[in-house]
Formats: structure tokens, C-alpha cells, sequence
């Protein structure tokens, strides 16, 4: 099956019951009882949904995955990861990832004794030098957010794996249309999927995607103990989502290749992060490690502040200034401001994350019309 067609029919079928062709919003608390213990599969929506089960079927296919775990955010997914491991266990993590990745990590699961160490995990030597004993887990966003950094996910995998040692991706800004970890050795694939794989900007989800039983039943268990579930309501929106996943994707991607050229060629930018570009750094890794290069885009000024920025986010009208990314819908961010401002300014900088850095979240419309739209904005700087 090709993944377009995974998108619309993986996993699903017309509901038994009516033929309905869209999964049924099965908006129950409970379920009825033959007697104790004899149930037609369900017998409580914290620990068991129709609609729920119907989107897990769906995300497993798309990331070529057996099982996947549904949380009501993305970072209720990560806690969940994060509740794999116990006091003592150290994590090595990308030093340029999101904001609330960072937060959670140090803020949270730091005080119950799970240190992180953030390293460049394009360096290998750095890798490999930093892991030790109580070494339990690699942390690996690719692209990075917000400086499209790549982590060459085989190599790191394959470190991993001599060592013993699990590894999750967080496959948020790439989506499963143009890369699937596990297919390259990785254990957990983790999307915030109120991003790209619901794609209206309507609805907060976390999933994760796993292959091996053991972690699976472990991660089913945190789903219903903890009890971080999504609605059936948000998993009919997400299912809606998905069955055009893979046209957004190709159409923001294809948008956001013509702005980053664009971007590059303007007298007023500075660096431009796309790797799409042929002179970013990982340029052959992205090639090689993706189908396609995105649909997110940052650049910066030469010398620039936060006011040259704001002279830009102040003044566009079809990027809308707002958090998140993914949607349809076109949208501009200040990282230092705003998905990263839990993270300390020097510790932002040694990435290159400056405060005149802006993060483009490239949606479908006319593409004549972004490009029309941020050379207005420019004008202001």
C-alpha cells in the first residue's frame, strides 16, 4: 500500500455497526456489561475508545510501526517516555530542540533524579564520548527546531544499540510522509500531532509509534494509569486530518522550497536554515534520510535585534504571528520569544538560535502571495 493511500484507508474500515465510511465519534464514558468482566472489548473510555483505537490502527501504518499510543498532547507523550526510565538514568538529548522538550526535561523529570545532557548529536565523537553507564535513552529531533538541524538517525541508532541503550525521535517537523525512524533502528517515533498530522490547527494530540511488544505494554499501561488521553472528538479531527496529510505536506513543502530560495536571494536576510538548500550543511543526509525537505523554514538578519524582527512579525498578513506549526494555514514565530523562551539566552546562542531569528511554518496557500506578503514586511526593516 502507498503511503497515500495508508492515509486514507490504513487501518480503517466502514463501521460495522452503520457503514458509516468515517470512523464514529463514540462519545461514551463507559461501556455496557454482559456481566463482570464480559465486554464486547471496551469498558472504560480512559482505558479504551473505538474512535481512539481507530486513529492508533492508523498512526502504527503510517510510521510502518505495530502499535501506536495516543496522549492529549505531545508532550504527554514525552512524559510518557520519560516514565520509562528510572531515578538515576541519564538521557542524551539534541541540543537544539524545542523549547518545552527542554523544559520538560529539566524542569520536570530533572527533580526525580533523570539528568539530560544536551550534545550535538552531529557530532559523533561528542556522542559517543558522552555516554556512560547510566546512559538509558537518546533523545533525537530531526529536523531541529527551529535551525533544521539533521541527526543522521542510522549512525546514532546504531551506537545505541551496541550499547543497549533507547532512542526516540521526534519526528514533529519531517511527519511520517517524509521520514520513518523505525525503519532506521530507532525504538519510539514521537509526533506532536496537533502539528502536521491533524493540520487545521484545531485540535492538541501527542503519539507515539513503537515496534517492540515489551515497550508497547509499557507505554499502554502509562496511557490508562496516568491517564493523558485524547477524546474521541479529537481523534475523529485527527483521522479527518490525516486523509490529506499527504497532499499538505507536498504542497507546503513545495512552497516552502520557492521561499527559502527567495529568502536567500534578498538583500536584507542574513542565514537562511532550509535543507532543501544545497548549502546546508546536511544537505546530502537530508537527501538521503528524507523523501522531501520540509515545509519549515528560519532565517535571521545580519546583525540583527529583536526589533529587527518584530519590524517583520508586526507586519505580515497571511503569515499569522502564533505558535505551532504545520497547519494549512501559513504561519510566523520568534523562537527566543516564544517556542524557546524556556530555554537560557546562552544557551540559545551557542545554536544559533539569536533574537532575530524568525521560524516560518510554510502552510498551502498561493505561494505567489507568501512571497508578495514577507517582501512587504521587509519593507519595514
Amino acid at each position: 500500500m502507498k503511503f497515500g493511500t495508508k492515509c486514507i484507508h490504513a487501518g480503517l474500515s466502514p463501521d460495522p455497526a452503520t457503514g458509516a465510511v468515517m470512523t464514529p465519534i463514540y462519545q461514551t464514558s463507559t461501556y455496557a456489561q454482559e456481566e463482570p468482566g464480559k465486554h464486547k472489548g471496551f469498558e472504560y473510555a480512559r482505558t479504551q475508545n473505538p474512535t481512539r483505537s481507530a486513529l492508533e490502527r492508523n498512526l502504527a501504518r503510517l510510521e510502518n510501526g505495530k502499535h501506536a499510543i495516543t496522549f492529549s498532547s505531545g508532550l504527554a507523550a514525552m512524559d510518557a517516555v520519560m516514565r520509562l526510565l528510572q531515578p538515576g538514568d541519564e538521557i542524551i538529548a539534541t541540543n537544539d530542540l524545542y523549547g518545552g522538550s527542554y523544559r520538560q526535561m529539566v524542569k520536570v523529570h530533572q527533580r526525580y533524579g533523570i539528568k539530560t545532557h544536551f550534545v550535538n548529536l552531529g557530532n559523533i565523537d561528542k556522542l559517543q564520548k558522552q555516554i556512560n553507564k547510566n546512559t538509558k535513552l537518546i533523545w533525537i529531533e530531526t529536523p531541529t527546531n527551529p535551525m533544521l538541524k539533521l541527526v543522521d538517525i542510522e549512525t546514532v541508532t546504531a551506537i545505541a544499540k551496541v550499547k543497549g541503550i533507547m532512542t526516540c525521535v521526534d519526528n514533529t517537523f519531517a511527519s511520517p510522509v517524509l521520514q520513518n525512524p523505525l525503519n532506521m533502528g530507532a525504538d519510539i517515533v514521537l509526533h506532536s500531532a496537533t502539528k502536521y498530522l491533524g493540520g487545521h490547527s484545531d485540535v492538541v494530540m501527542g503519539a507515539l509509534v513503537v515496534n517492540k511488544d515489551k515497550i508497547a505494554d509499557q507505554l499502554y499501561f502509562l496511557q490508562n494509569a496516568v491517564g493523558a488521553i485524547p477524546g474521541p472528538q479529537d481523534c475523529f479531527l485527527m483521522l479527518r486530518g490525516i486523509k490529506t496529510l499527504h497532499l499538505r505536506v507536498e504542497r507546503s513543502c513545495k512552497n516552502a522550497r520557492k521561499i527559502a530560495k527567495y529568502l536567500v536571494a534578498h538583500p536584507k536576510v542574513g542565514k537562511v536554515y532550509y535543507p532543501g538548500l544545497k548549502d546546508h550543511p546536511q544537505h546530502e543526509l537530508a537527501k538521503r534520510q528524507m523523501k522531501d525537505f520540509g515545509g519549515m523554514v528560519s532565517f535571521d538578519f545580519p546583525k540583527g535585534t529583536f526589533e529587527t524582527a518584530n519590524k517583520v512579525l508586526a507586519n505580515t498578513r497571511y503569515f499569522t504571528l502564533a505558535e505551532s506549526l504545520g497547519g494549512v494555514e501559513s504561519l510566523i514565530g520568534h523562537p527566543a520569544s516564544m517556542t524557546h523562551a524556556s530555554i537560557p539566552k546562552a544557551d540559545r546562542l551557542k545554536v544559533g538560535l539569536t533574537d532575530s531569528l524568525i521560524r516560518l511554518s510554510v502552510g498551502v496557500e498561493d505561494v505567489d502571495d507568501l512571497i508578495a506578503d514577507l517582501e512587504e514586511a521587509f519593507r519595514n526593516v
